[in-house]
């Protein structure tokens, strides 16, 4: 018994699973990005199987199919990640977890800002919220009539 007898089926065996995995998440999706790191990943399993083959069978021939395999699937994925892009100029960089935090923070304060300006209220200070009750808009004299929704 030699190493090819164990090595070989193992080998066969993942690259199946692989393959099948890659298949079901191509059709599942949800994203077209989803969708092309799966079937890139098909392409990948198609190039190591043919590798295997040429390993185990002693054959240089297949060489140049493998390597026209893996440049048709790096164009074809570098390709659609080209087209799926979307996002400004300006964001085409990947961010730190700083900055995605401090982008976030600002965003909720604006929201906050918003639903204050919208309320009518001015803004009090956390520090002497406990002891400063809301303040009324000085544009508005008296309350609003019974039943009213604002």
């Amino acid at each position: 018994m030699s190493v090819f007898d164990v090595v070989v089926p193992v080998c066969a065996v993942l690259l199946g699973l692989g393959a099948t995995f890659a298949v079901i998440r191509a059709e599942k999706g949800p994203s077209m990005l989803d969708r092309t790191v799966a079937l890139d990943i098909v392409v990948t399993v198609v190039i190591a199987a043919l590798a295997l083959y040429a390993a185990v069978r002693q054959r240089s021939d297949v060489v140049p199919i493998l390597v026209v395999l893996s440049l048709v699937g790096f164009v074809g994925s570098v390709t659609i990640a080209r087209f799926a892009a979307v996002e400004p100029e300006s964001e085409r960089r990947v961010r730190t977890r700083e900055e995605v935090a401090a982008e976030e923070a600002a965003r909720r304060l604006r929201e906050q800002e918003e639903e204050e300006a919208r309320r009518g209220r001015r803004h009090v200070p956390e520090s002497t919220a406990d002891t400063v009750e809301d303040a009324p808009d000085p544009e508005h004299h008296g309350g609003g009539a019974e039943g009213e929704v604002r």
